[in-house]
């Protein structure tokens, strides 16, 4: 399977970014990506006021663009994630596409980003968005793929979910910032793709110095933990090749997933 990564700039314009966004899944296809990924909020800037002013519903133009562009191409497309507007409220919401172009899952971010760190970032994502309540598991003629939105991927326990309803991969739209994506973004990749035997990949905005300043560095990780891509800071198109064999192969070798003791792991126990 060809994973194809766009780590994209975002601007203010939301027409330049999807406009961009469109030429950069053709290429990725071309390129011969099976499954293309883009950033979280690819298409306005990282900050309450933008996701206001540019929620759409779902039937919106970037619903709209991105699944003309997966069916024109071919490919299943991991659409980032925008702010879904509905039933009066907003999302950070992630469409995923088949190669026809249908709509075959959407993640609505489960865990809202509410942080202060000292002498770093404060941001309140549930100062505007609602939470989501869905784990999310779809399929391809790959198997079965995860997906979550940035700050969800933090909680073990998601993962470990998407795992056990039979996700060969996780994929992770997100925007670590300078703060947090130093210390963790890449310890988070392949703490969770040993921990579940998968591969994991995060797909981040390239770094802009106005506003929110992601990290980048967008990555993918083997179940073994080996980090197959990993981006630099500046705007970049990558597809990468993993082996779903390895999968099944590490799990016959350390068989993590078949030895646990449930009957020990009880958030009730005493």
């Amino acid at each position: 399977m060809k994973i194809g990564i766009i780590q994209s700039p975002v601007t203010a314009d939301q027409e330049a970014n999807l406009a961009n966004a469109d030429r950069a899944i053709r290429q990725a296809a071309e390129d011969g990506g099976d499954i293309v990924i883009l950033p979280e909020m690819f298409s306005c800037p990282y900050r309450n006021s933008a996701f206001v002013a540019n929620a759409e519903p779902c039937d919106g133009p970037s619903v709209a663009r991105l699944s003309a562009a997966a069916a024109q191409c071919g490919v299943y497309l991991v659409g980032g994630s925008i702010p879904l507007l509905e039933d009066g409220r907003i999302y950070n919401a992630s469409f995923v596409f088949d190669r026809n172009g249908a709509v075959i899952a959407v993640h609505k971010k489960v865990h809202l980003f509410d942080i202060a760190i000292d002498g770093g970032q404060v941001f309140r994502e549930s100062d505007t968005f609602t939470a989501g309540n869905s784990v999310t598991v779809f399929d391809t003629e790959f198997g079965k793929m995860g997906l979550c939105i940035c700050f969800d991927f933090r909680f073990p326990e998601l993962a470990r979910l998407m795992a056990l309803e039979g996700a060969r991969c996780i994929f992770v739209p997100a925007a670590f910032n300078m703060t947090t994506g130093p210390a963790h973004w890449e310890l988070m990749f392949r703490q969770r793709a040993v921990d579940n035997q998968l591969f994991t990949a995060g797909v981040a905005p390239a770094r802009s110095y106005e506003g929110y300043v992601s990290y980048a560095n967008s990555m993918v990780v083997s179940p073994w933990g080996d980090v197959l891509y990993r981006a630099d800071e500046k705007p970049c198109l990558a597809v990468v090749e993993v082996d779903l064999d390895q999968i099944d192969s590490v799990r016959r070798q350390l068989p993590l997933l078949s030895a646990r003791r449930t009957d020990l792991y009880s958030i009730h126990r005493t």
